[in-house]
């Protein structure tokens, strides 16, 4: 009985970690954070950031909380997302193994001091 429970936890996990791979290339996040949230050059990385960092950053997104230029693009892309989605997404990319050797810009803190938190 445990492995037939641990099989289909494992299938739900996969199936909602393809989804949200689905909705991260289909809103064309990739376009500015990587393939595989690796960050490219002025985007953040975001494969294997904190979830409660990355839940944050995108509700505050959605809310049109920015600190950066760049952030004014983020928020249509967070506003498109559901409630549900934004959770997902933060699980998602929480778990994304890290590549290391690359020099990129991270987010390694959260500080809503200011006027938002991209």
């Amino acid at each position: 009985m445990k492995k037939i429970l641990l099989i289909i936890t494992s299938l739900i996990t996969i199936h909602a970690n393809e989804a949200m791979e689905t909705v991260y290339l289909k809103n064309g996040c990739h376009g500015c954070h990587g393939l595989y949230g690796e960050g490219i050059g002025a985007s953040p990385r975001l494969q294997g950031q904190k979830e409660d960092v990355l839940l944050r950053r995108l509700k505050d997104l959605q809310k049109g909380k920015t600190r950066t230029a760049f952030g004014n693009v983020m928020v249509s892309f967070a506003k498109s997302l559901s409630d549900d989605e934004v959770v997902k997404m933060a699980k998602y990319l929480s778990t994304l193994k890290r590549v290391e050797g690359k020099e990129v810009y991270e987010l390694e803190y959260y500080d809503n001091t200011g006027d938002g938190s991209s």
